[in-house]
């Protein structure tokens, strides 16, 4: 479903409840162009728990692939301090 931003707009959250009802998120339109998303606080946070394992996999992989460093937590930051350039 899509709210309008001016459907937003006029009655506030009770569009953004009501889009909810019967599905996990819902578009918001602006000017005929799907700008934004709209979701309860569970999808969200469902949705960071997928994005953190996914990370965390990905990280797991390099590891196994030799792509890690070792170092000191000073080494570390130094090394992201060169890179913040």
């Amino acid at each position: 479903m899509s709210i309008t931003a001016n459907e937003l707009k006029t009655r506030g959250v009770a569009s953004i409840h009501e889009a909810l009802k019967h599905q996990d998120e819902a578009m918001i339109s602006v000017r005929g162009r799907e700008r934004y998303v709209v979701m309860d606080i569970d999808t969200y946070n469902q949705l960071r728990v997928c994005e953190l394992e996914a990370a965390y996999y990905q990280a797991q992989r390099e590891l196994a692939e030799g792509q890690g460093i070792v170092e000191s937590v000073a080494d570390h930051m130094a090394r992201i301090r060169q890179l913040d350039v």
